[in-house]
């Protein structure tokens, strides 16, 4: 089966600036995959790229299509969520679902409408009327009712209390995610998004850090907590990286023997927030 996203060489200048280096990626359908970067890493010009808002050199094929030639097209099977509310403020709920039946010929008015009566918005609500939290479970129930194969999600709960957050991905997996959607998400919310997802990017500076399924990560990486006696020992082991934590040394390791690392300490899956924070640190503490 060929790949919902297939990227060879992606690269994208501003000026002498580089945003985007050489990047190679493949997304397979039925994935939900976290591109994850510090600020300016590149991952908000690599999701540009994918959505056809970006001009790129090298090739990039999404849903077989080329994004920057083939954007209304590409549209069809595509939803995207942005960190910041892109619905009229004038419109009323009745009137978006309308316009949205009307423009999107997969959109399903009644899944819309089941959607939207679990939550406190009303048809007469004008968005302007709505809290973040409400704006973005309108937009969510508008964008569960179209039936496309690519979700991109750009810090979807950005502001919003945890609350609104733990929501929003539950009804994301309950009622929308299956083995023929793939959903691509960007977040700085690291903590929130592992158990949901299925695979790792990590983007610095433009090129990928790291790109690994989860079932990868609890096999390859393994971190060890040990006592300050113990510590030199673990240090010989080559860790990626190390830290301390109420005078207990926690390290981080890539592919090392388990046998050996158990008899100095207590063994962890590293979780994702700390396995980035190794991955971009190069090994500082």
């Amino acid at each position: 089966m060929n790949p919902i996203i297939s990227a060879r060489g992606l690269s994208k200048r501003y000026g002498r600036a580089i945003a985007v280096d050489n990047v190679d990626l493949d997304v397979p359908a039925g994935r939900i995959v976290g591109l994850i970067g510090p600020n300016g890493a590149g991952k908000t010009t690599v999701m540009k790229a994918i959505l056809g808002l970006t001009t790129f050199e090298g090739h990039l094929e999404v849903l077989g299509l080329n994004p920057a030639r083939q954007r209304s097209q590409l549209m069809e099977d595509v939803c995207f969520i942005a960190d910041v509310a892109v619905l009229p403020r004038w419109i009323k709920v009745w009137q978006l679902v309308e316009l949205t039946a009307r423009l999107h010929p997969r959109f399903s008015r009644d899944v819309c409408m089941q959607y939207l009566a679990k939550t406190k918005i009303s048809q007469q609500h004008k968005v302007k009327q709505l809290s973040k939290g409400m704006v973005t479970q309108l937009h969510l129930a508008i964008v569960m009712a179209i039936d496309v194969k690519l979700l991109v999600l750009d810090e979807p709960t950005l502001g919003l209390d945890i609350l609104y957050r733990k929501q929003f991905y539950s009804n994301l997996l309950n009622d929308y995610f299956d083995d023929q959607r793939t959903i691509l998400i960007t977040t700085h919310q690291v903590e929130e998004v592992e158990h949901i997802l299925t695979d790792l990017v990590f983007i610095n500076e433009g090129r990928i850090a790291l790109n690994c399924g989860m079932d990868e990560v609890e096999d390859t990486y393994c971190e060890l907590m040990t006592s300050p006696a113990n510590a030199d020992t673990a240090r010989a082991l080559k860790p990626l990286n190390e830290r301390v934590l109420f005078g207990r040394h926690i390290f981080l390791f890539r592919g090392a023997n388990r046998e050996e690392l158990a008899r100095l300490g207590e063994l962890h899956t590293p979780s994702v927030a700390d396995l980035f924070v190794a991955t971009m640190s190069g090994g500082a503490a």
